[in-house]
């Protein structure tokens, strides 16, 4: 008997497309496993399309397609016409077709909430839906990073959610940690490069390269933000860290945790454009970053900008590691975790592998989406 799995994609941005070009390719693989993803809506952050009935009805594979070709066009889904299976909705009626789609769908034949956008606006929505009996699948990190009271919201029902894309792209991170604290073995220790962005920036200026070169380098293989200083300040790999830290039970905020930024407060966005930052201001930076690497080397060590967490910090920054450690042979744009528990004391359980990407990041949510099949009729 096939399973059908409801969803509603909110974002579609460059993972968003890309999970659901991944749905549309995976057809007969899914169909062989007795499984079909009814995509019923999708939405960002102007409108949303939605099946007519979403209750008999889905959005087609062409219509997806569509959906693809005219958000990469980097126009919105209002402008999508012609279609009769779907409705269009904009702005706040948009949350609440999605709330009335979670109503009723949630309790009958369930509904899956795929947040693959990058904003906090899809927190109300999510939270409200925790209550409909709905599962809540996210590579968006801001709504676990937010505050405790909606974090409690959003993990009620842990079978519920899936999260895996919001630390290491497709990299089985939080399941590995998950396992761990279900088996009672005590984390003791975490360290992690989780930037794909920095961790090929620190590899490259370890080999003599100066820090403006690497980013502008960065910067034109589409590594980082349009503006790097998003990459350079630190506050995606402290957004992972604070995911990672309440998995451990650590009942932090944002604001508890120690970032370092590879750029000082005058040359922030609001302070100076970014023609000037990677003009002029960036150039500055070489000579400080050179020296902490040649001191590093001095001591047979190397520089990673890395989280840590254990029982007493939780910090994001350059820390000066082993050249022979795992991440310390840490090259170009891999993320690697290191997990120390009483089991893995020694030798750290060691996830490594690409942690970025449209593409891998789509994945991870793809298994995500499948992983909760045993919750829907």
């Amino acid at each position: 008997m096939k399973k059908n799995i409801s969803l509603i994609l909110m974002g579609v941005g460059g993972v968003g497309r890309q999970l659901l070009q991944h749905i549309v390719s995976c057809r007969s693989l899914h169909a062989k496993q007795g499984i079909h993803l009814r995509v019923v809506g999708v939405s960002d952050s102007k409108s949303l399309v939605v099946a007519s009935d979403a209750f008999t009805m889905e959005l087609g594979d062409t219509f997806l397609m569509e959906v693809c070709r005219v958000k990469s066009d980097g126009a919105s889904l209002s402008t999508i016409s012609g279609y009769d299976e779907s409705k269009v909705f904009t702005n706040s009626e948009s949350t609440k077709k999605i709330i009335d789609v979670a109503a009723f769908l949630g309790k009958s034949t369930g509904l899956a909430l795929v947040d693959c956008s990058a904003s906090s606006e899809t927190i109300p929505v999510l939270t409200q839906a925790v209550d409909l009996d709905c599962c809540i699948v996210m590579a968006n990190k801001k709504p676990l990073t937010s505050t405790m009271e909606d974090y409690d919201k959003l993990i009620l029902y842990p079978r519920r959610i899936r999260h895996e894309s919001t630390v290491g792209a497709g990299l089985p991170v939080i399941a590995s940690l998950n396992r761990i604290l279900s088996s009672g073995d005590p984390v003791h220790r975490i360290i992690g490069s989780l930037s794909g962005t920095l961790g090929y920036v620190m590899s490259e200026v370890e080999d003599g390269k100066p820090l403006s070169q690497v980013v502008q380098s960065a910067k034109n293989l589409g590594y980082t933000e349009p503006d790097p200083r998003d990459d350079l300040s630190g506050m995606d790999v402290a957004r992972k860290a604070l995911i990672l830290a309440r998995l451990l039970g650590r009942r932090i905020n944002l604001d508890d945790i120690k970032i370092e930024s590879l750029y000082p407060e005058e040359m922030a966005p609001s302070v100076m454009s970014i023609e000037d930052f990677l003009g002029t201001g960036i150039l500055s930076l070489d000579k400080d970053i050179q020296e902490r690497v040649s001191k590093a080397s001095l001591n047979g060590n190397v520089l990673r900008y890395v989280c840590v967490i254990d029982a007493s910090r939780c910090q994001v920054g350059i820390q000066e590691l082993p050249k022979d450690s795992p991440l310390g042979r840490l090259r170009g744009s891999d993320n690697v975790l290191e997990i120390y528990t009483r089991c893995y004391n020694d030798q750290p359980l060691v996830i490594q592998g690409a942690g970025a990407g449209n593409d891998t990041t789509a994945a991870g949510v793809l298994a995500d989406i499948i992983d909760i099949q045993d919750l829907f009729p």
